[in-house]
């Protein structure tokens, strides 16, 4: 199968076959892809947990409006989006110069306006922009399971003050986004999907 072939087998899956199980191997590679992800300034600005504890995914079904899929995946990622933009440049310098004062000093431009765009109006964080970097993560993490031949299913309808809660996340956290993976249980429907014309517009 092709990439798109593959994003044309991968649907919304609502009902996983809890008997079935992502191997380490893959879900490594599913981990890799986030990892891999572009972000804006290469900050990063989220937080992954990968839960395959039952007694966690069933709390978090029961404060995503009892959501099969939460708790019958094989695992669960929760997406959370970081508001430590300060602390985040610091780290993110030190590992960019390897720990190098020369190195700093040259990064030292690309530090200021990182600190610029993050830190001037918009305070020591800013949830919707680190939202925003986590999603683009969440769409790797999905194609990366298309590709492995894993289902996956993107959820929004959380409580997520309450996952926040248990999971017990440090203030610099907020999840944002859910996606259970495993294995389809059953046959999905046939995809729809607006046209090409309806999506697009080419100016040339």
């Amino acid at each position: 199968m092709t990439f798109l072939s593959n994003l044309d087998w991968r649907h919304a899956t609502k009902s996983f076959d809890s008997n079935k199980k992502v191997s380490d191997e893959d879900l490594q590679k599913i981990v890799k892809s986030i990892q891999l992800t572009p972000a804006s300034f290469g900050l990063q600005p989220y937080h992954v947990h990968v839960i395959s504890d039952q007694v966690i995914k069933e709390k978090i079904k029961s404060v995503s409006w009892d959501q099969a899929q939460v708790a019958n995946c094989s695992h669960l990622l929760v997406f959370s989006s970081r508001l430590d933009a300060e602390q985040r440049i610091e780290d993110y310098m030190e590992i960019a110069s390897e720990g190098s004062a020369e190195a700093k000093q040259a990064l030292l431009p690309y530090k200021e306006m990182m600190q610029g765009f993050l830190l001037g109006e918009k305070g020591k964080g800013d949830f919707n922009w680190a939202t925003r970097q986590a999603y683009i993560a969440l769409g790797f993490a999905m194609a990366a399971c298309a590709e492995l031949e894993i289902d996956s299913c993107p959820i929004e309808g959380s409580d997520f003050a309450e996952v926040d809660q248990i999971l017990d996340l440090p203030p610099h956290l907020l999840s944002c986004v859910l996606l259970p993976i495993g294995y389809r249980e059953t046959e999905p429907r046939e995809k729809v999907r607006f046209s090409e014309e309806d999506l697009f517009t080419t100016l040339s």
